[in-house]
């Protein structure tokens, strides 16, 4: 055990500190477990609290799961599973969420694992794509390529599908902003692979609401964002009855802080006003609600995963039945999950593999359709093929290995699920009346309510991780003493970008470009009107308009959106409270504003055109609590205007921080802008998803500190101390 460590200085092989037991019960069956039990662990208390606040006891009986009905799978409310036969009928489809900078690598890296056995396609788009912004675009310099597959025009389009018949083939397509143009080069991309648009199958995630409380890849603001929903139903309602018009995302939530009662409540209550969007916009409510789907997160909480599942599907039922819908199908909950992103770790990144497979068999326990599982190294980079087949292969050994698929919702009757799923559908049901109470969700969104709790969930999650209350093995625990590097997919931002610029210019000189100008003038009028949206862009994209022309045509109607972070405060300093490490902190940011005459100033900057804004926020939340003047900084800024903002607000350091590959490209840059500037004394530093790899070149360009995924933000702060002169303390670890 000499290579591990325990952050507490304890000894690794020690057991964990009992909890109290219940209190006696009038069941004497119960009594006596008690009475044993509180002997074995010398009388203390064995409840556990999960972060929602539910009290799990350590023993459930029949009497917990009492007036409880979970039915049979296939049937209403559909709790034990959407089909009769689930996956002893057919197993759920095996999808690979993948995008690589360019659609020939995309493509044949989908046409790889299509062999070696994934049944389904989920294409992943980089940011700039996400934006709105064709690849030439000058806000986009560090992103095109990056986290995703770059698409311009249909030719891009069509190069990615090419080989794979879009006739035969499921496609789930994750955009949101940008859906118009992306749904619309699809259509005409099956049109002119000979496929009509009947035959099309899929999804299109064209979940706005979530994008405007976590993942912040909107375009648009809101009321105009949801009437490009309802056009969209429209439309496939009418042209594609095999492809689901929407898919309706809780995972970005979790992936942002969300508990899971915030995010199957959050998730149904953005699915309620997607439905009275449409029946407002004058469809019927049968005509398109069977083709909703969703999208959850399946994280580490084993029990409480499943059981959300479960819960998700009894409610969609009850919301259903509630707003009009008379079809059984308009009420099935059908849904897709991926394995956590955040719970991946940089650190013993091998451990990854473990997470994902136990997170593969929950989705599998709790009734999913389909599912992607994440690569060992995605908390670092894009995939490496090994990585990803090690990733899908974990899929098919679970199918074709273990049995499990061989019985229909195994855990049904299980006291203990079946009483969590009932008390997730009533504590989630309760933030749902308050959701519908206040308005509805595009109005909760508006008033910032559900972000806020986000946000506080991930400070308190964040708070407990570093104080090893929440314990992470490799990371907060069992330490390595020595991280072995790993090979990881890097991918040639420049290259990348050249290219597509170089194919947006052969489009363009290609087309007819009258007629490529009259399609663009009649989305924009149509966009100040009330025609169909997606049935204009078909046309502009037949037509050979680009993805940035065609958003730009609806931005001059619509505008774009932008907004300010408003980290919260309390949350994280409050579980410090009590810490000497954390009290020594405060006194040294106190001791740095006496010798400046201020207190030290920090801007938090999101360069490029990723809006994943949870690192960000806990970063300002955690130094704000400590007593910096925290400057958060607006999304999606260039470097230049993000040293504008540095030197406007004379702060002392820049907080750079990255979770999409842009790094190499954006950070060096606004060094170059304040060294320019003559502001080479404000210090940059940098976190999120950068690959040890980069460290040195990113210190040979100027960046002072660098925190990579799963720092302890209290080690941040006390270096980011030392680097304003301000000399800590050394501190017993132990201890503290």
């Amino acid at each position: 055990m000499a290579d591990i460590e325990n952050n507490t200085g304890e000894d690794t092989g020690a057991a964990p500190p009992p909890r109290d037991l219940p209190e006696p019960s009038d069941h004497p069956t119960l009594d006596k477990w008690a009475a044993a039990a509180a002997k074995e662990v010398k009388g203390r208390d064995l409840t556990w609290h999960t972060p929602e606040g539910i009290a799990v006891k350590p023993l459930y009986t029949a009497a917990d799961a009492e007036g409880w009905d979970p039915g049979l799978p296939g049937f209403a409310p559909f709790t034990r599973g959407v089909r009769a036969s689930m996956y002893a009928g057919r197993p759920w489809t095996i999808r690979q969420y993948a995008g690589f900078s360019t659609a020939e690598e995309s493509n044949a890296f989908y046409r790889r694992n299509l062999a070696a056995g994934q049944k389904g396609l989920s294409v992943a788009f980089d940011l700039a794509t996400h934006r709105g912004y064709d690849s030439d675009h000058p806000r986009v310099v560090g992103d095109v390529g990056k986290a995703g597959v770059a698409i311009d025009s249909v030719e891009d389009m069509k190069i990615l599908f090419d080989g794979i018949p879009l006739d035969q083939m499921s496609v789930s397509m994750t955009m949101n902003g940008a859906v118009i143009p992306i749904l619309a080069f699809f259509i005409v991309a099956g049109e002119e692979q000979g496929v009509a648009q009947a035959q099309l199958d899929g999804t299109i995630q064209n979940d706005i609401l979530k994008e405007f409380m976590v993942r912040n890849t909107y375009i648009y603001p809101p009321e105009p964002s949801m009437r490009i929903i309802s056009d969209i139903f429209a439309y496939t309602s009418a042209n594609m009855p095999k492809f689901n018009s929407i898919s309706i995302s809780g995972y970005h939530m979790q992936e942002a802080g969300a508990t899971q009662v915030q995010e199957l409540a959050f998730t149904i209550a953005d699915g309620m006003e997607y439905v009275k969007y449409g029946v407002a916009s004058g469809l019927d409510i049968d005509k398109f609600a069977g083709r909703l789907s969703f999208f959850f997160a399946i994280g580490m909480n084993f029990f409480m995963e499943i059981a959300k599942l479960r819960a998700a599907r009894v409610l969609w039922h009850r919301v259903m039945t509630q707003l009009g819908a008379r079809d059984e199908r308009s009420k099935m909950l059908r849904t897709h999950c991926q394995t956590s992103g955040v719970s991946l770790t940089e650190q013993d990144p091998y451990n990854n593999v473990m997470r994902t497979t136990i997170e593969a068999m929950t989705a599998m326990l709790g009734g999913t359709q389909s599912l992607h599982t994440n690569a060992l190294d995605e908390a670092i980079a894009l995939p490496t093929d090994f990585s990803a087949r090690i990733a899908r292969n974990t899929q098919l050994v679970i199918q074709e290995e273990t049995g499990m698929t061989n019985v229909v919702d195994p855990l049904g009757g299980s006291y203990y699920v079946e009483a969590l799923t009932k008390q997730l559908v009533d504590e989630a049901w309760a933030i749902v009346e308050r959701v519908e109470a206040e308005g509805g969700m595009a109005k909760a969104v508006a008033a910032g309510w559900p972000k806020a709790m986000i946000e506080e969930a991930a400070a308190a999650r964040a708070a407990r991780v570093d104080k090893g209350e929440d314990v992470i093995v490799g990371v907060n625990k069992y330490r390595l003493a020595e991280e072995q590097p790993i090979d990881i997919l890097d991918v040639d931002n420049h290259a990348v970008r050249e290219a597509q610029v170089r194919r947006i210019a052969a489009v363009k000189a290609a087309r007819d470009e009258g007629a490529a100008q009259a399609a663009l003038m009649a989305l924009q009028e149509g966009a100040r009107g009330d025609a169909n949206l997606l049935a204009l862009a078909v046309e502009a994209a037949r037509a050979r308009a680009t993805l940035g022309e065609i958003s730009a045509a609806m931005e001059v109607a619509f505008a774009r959106y932008g907004t300010q972070p408003t980290p919260v405060s309390g949350i994280y300093g409050g579980a410090h409270a009590d810490d000497r490490r954390w009290q020594g902190l405060m006194a040294g940011v106190g001791s740095i504003g006496q010798r400046l005459g201020r207190r030290p100033r920090m801007l938090v900057a999101k360069m490029g055109q990723d809006g994943h804004d949870r690192g960000a926020n806990l970063v300002s939340s955690a130094f704000g609590d400590l007593g910096f003047e925290v400057v958060p900084g607006p999304l999606f800024q260039t470097p230049a205007e993000a040293a504008a903002l540095a030197i406007e607000s004379d702060v002392d350091v820049v907080g750079a921080s990255s979770l999409a590959a842009g790094h190499k490209t954006l950070i060096p840059e606004l060094i170059g802008h304040l060294r320019d500037a003559g502001r080479a004394d404000i210090k940059v530093i940098a976190g999120g998803v950068i690959p040890a790899q980069d460290y040195q070149a990113l210190r040979d360009a100027g960046v002072q500190a660098i925190f990579g995924p799963g720092t302890n933000l209290v080690k941040a702060a006390e270096e980011v101390l030392r680097l304003l002169g301000h000399n800590m303390p050394p501190q017993d670890e132990a201890a503290a």
